[in-house]
């Protein structure tokens, strides 16, 4: 199983998605693109729900 984000659909205009076999680490990948390319380096409780309400899983 894998879980897939695309960024765009939390910060409109942003080509990256992403695809991670744990949700862990896709939170983590996203964590760490969220702070270098969006200046993004505080993950509020609201910002974390935006973000996980956007996650999908795939077989």
């Amino acid at each position: 199983m894998k879980f897939q984000l695309a960024c765009g659909d939390v910060m409109p205009g942003c080509p990256t998605t992403f695809s991670e076999s744990s949700r862990d680490a896709l939170m983590s990948a996203v964590a760490g693109h969220a702070a270098q390319e969006h200046g993004v380096t505080e993950i509020t409780p609201e910002v974390a729900e935006a973000v996980s309400a956007q996650v999908r899983q795939v077989d």
